[in-house]
């Protein structure tokens, strides 16, 4: 007789889900909660610390009300939202958007870009990355089974010793064009950038979007901080008719609006891409929230009319450029944000203490970690280690820089710079 082949382990998690070291999330919070100082400044995930403005806390209240709104919405999304974003977008896009064929809703950006991967990514498939990157990025390419080619985004030569401007960190295009091969599927682009702050120049855009056309490439363009630039902005899918054709272009109504947990998001493309995006969307979550999608239509619809974008544009860089004081006081050189809400800290002047105990996990990570930690149980600021946005290969570009989130209430970036003074006796 055979022997009985043995049963595997039921509870033996996929390769997709396994083996993955805790997460920067996890441990910054777990290690924010327990800090000795409390309550601790939480400049680490990029969460607001305010609610978004009346009128659009009003239109989900009242949205609420609604039987419709309180029911399955369409898979592609609200028609008032599609809408919405079509009225806004168009003179963006310098031509009348088709809400019907043009723009799809989904759960949050980040499950936009999911279903744009899983529609069309492949075993198999190379999508281009650029580091550093927003690291659900890549959990997302490798879920279909894609490959994620990296091409490094180089640092301010000088960034160490002075500030310089988030323009200085920059992708050499023919190292671009070398990781290109017949595999190549997609690149994904972010601009503004997470957590540089970069906005990228119509002239590098025009580079990445030649390449992409020369190499019928499909280009994911992540704009989700695409009304926080202090820099003209260029959107890559305005380029050329060409480019557009390969353009998906990724947005957030919690980004816009203030409210990062309604997850509402939007994917704006040609109707022979977006229609595989909303058809992977459909399996993956089948709808979003109906009652924000609501909301978010009223929103837009109603956001000039308040003078919105314009003084939720000037109150986030007012924020950026009274918080960064700190470090001209100082003398720590930062990378002076050119959009969105985050701002990159050299700390290599930062001195930690020889004989500071750090946690096994902590300790095997690079330095800004043992800085992250550092800042958080002893300054009581938590920021992020943007390693954790690098290949383990090109980590050291960032570690000794701190990543810190400005959109909180005025007094608690007040309260953070009081409390980083007492960075001032271990800057050497």
């Amino acid at each position: 007789m055979s022997a009985t082949p043995a049963r595997r382990d039921p509870f033996k998690p996929a390769k997709r889900v396994a083996g993955q070291k805790q997460d920067v999330w996890s441990i910054v919070n777990e290690a924010a909660a327990a800090s000795p100082i409390q309550p601790i400044v939480n400049m680490g995930q990029g969460f607001f610390g305010y609610n978004p403005p009346q009128f659009v806390l009003d239109a989900a209240k009242a949205a609420l009300d609604r039987v419709e709104c309180n029911q399955y919405s369409p898979t592609k999304g609200r028609p008032r939202l599609k809408q919405a974003l079509a009225d806004a977008y168009s003179p963006f896009f310098g031509r009348t958007l088709n809400s019907e064929t043009e723009i799809t809703i989904t759960t949050g950006a980040n499950e936009g870009m999911l279903s744009a991967f899983m529609a069309f990514i492949e075993e198999g498939d190379e999508v281009i990355v650029f580091e550093p990157f927003f690291d659900q990025y890549i959990s997302n390419i490798e879920m279909p089974g894609g490959k994620v080619i990296y091409v490094p985004m180089h640092p301010p030569k000088d960034g160490a010793v002075k500030s310089t401007s988030a323009a200085e960190w920059t992708i050499d295009m023919k190292e671009l064009e070398a990781a290109i091969t017949p595999k190549t599927r997609m690149i994904v682009l972010n601009t503004p950038h997470n957590p540089i702050g970069k906005v990228f120049s119509k002239e590098e855009l025009q580079a990445i979007g030649d390449l992409c056309v020369k190499n019928n490439i499909i280009i994911l363009s992540d704009e989700v901080y695409d009304r926080l630039y202090y820099v003209p902005f260029t959107r890559i899918a305005t380029l050329s008719p060409e480019i557009a054709k390969l353009t998906l272009t990724v947005g957030s109504g919690g980004k816009n609006f203030y409210a990062t947990g309604w997850r509402v998001g939007w994917l704006i493309g040609p109707e022979h891409m977006i229609k595989y995006v909303s058809a992977a969307h459909t399996r993956i979550c089948y709808s979003s929230v109906s009652p924000l999608q609501e909301a978010t239509a009223v929103a837009f619809e109603e956001a000039e009319k308040h003078n919105f974008w314009n003084e939720s544009k000037d109150e986030m860089h007012g924020k950026m450029n009274e918080f960064n004081k700190i470090w001209d006081e100082l003398g720590l050189p930062y990378s002076d944000p050119e959009g969105g809400y985050f701002v990159l800290v050299n700390m290599s002047k930062v001195q930690l203490p020889d004989d500071y105990e750090f946690p096994p996990h902590v300790a095997e990570r690079p330095r800004d970690f043992k800085l992250s930690w550092f800042l958080i149980k002893e300054v009581g600021v938590a920021a992020i280690p943007p390693t954790e946005f690098f290949t383990p290969g090109n980590a050291h570009i960032v570690e000794d820089w701190l990543r810190f989130a400005v959109c909180k209430n005025d007094d608690v970036l007040e309260t953070a710079q009081e409390r980083l003074r007492a960075l001032k006796k271990y800057i050497k």
